[in-house]
């Protein structure tokens, strides 16, 4: 997928108190994805994962009942895996058939594209920690652009506490 760099792009970066491997994990078994997948109050009711190069996942998260309780498609399809080190994917909206949609029909603010291409870097930082950079392309407006960083930091607030010990 081609990227047009007149577009507005949202780079992210986190740090785990986590394994790589834990890290890494959290992206592709769908029970953890159904843990963090969705901005704060968004459940994730489905988690198909297919993690391979040329594989598309599906998911699902559903919206609280006080933004309307909808459901938000999305495939995740698979490009360039280097375990342990990053993946590529493109994002796109779609029905729950996998079916691509218009995210504008959906309820999806203004400047969002059909699809966004992701990539993920991790980095083993040692003594348990991982450092993962998340980079989307292409959003056609800086608010959507930040729209969907607020978001990323809500799933990634989901994603850390998946790795807390009792």
């Amino acid at each position: 997928m081609k990227t047009d760099l007149q577009k507005h792009n949202v780079v992210y970066t986190r740090v785990f108190k986590a394994p790589i491997e834990e890290v890494w994990k959290a992206w592709i078994e769908p029970e953890k994805v159904k843990m963090w997948w969705g901005p704060t109050g968004f459940t994730c009711t489905l988690a198909e994962m297919d993690f391979r190069e040329g594989g598309t996942s599906l998911v699902c998260m559903r919206a609280p009942v006080e933004f309307g309780g909808q459901d938000f498609y999305n495939t995740w399809t698979y490009q360039n895996i280097k375990p342990y080190e990053s993946f590529e994917y493109i994002l796109k909206f779609t029905d729950k058939d996998g079916k691509p949609h218009d995210p504008q029909e959906m309820g999806i603010p203004p400047g969002v594209p059909k699809e966004v291409l992701n990539t993920n870097q991790f980095k083993d930082l040692g003594n348990g920690k991982t450092e993962i950079t998340i980079k989307e392309f292409g959003y056609a407006t800086e608010e959507a652009a930040e729209l969907s960083k607020q978001g990323l930091d809500q799933c990634m607030d989901k994603m850390a506490a998946i790795f807390v010990k009792p």
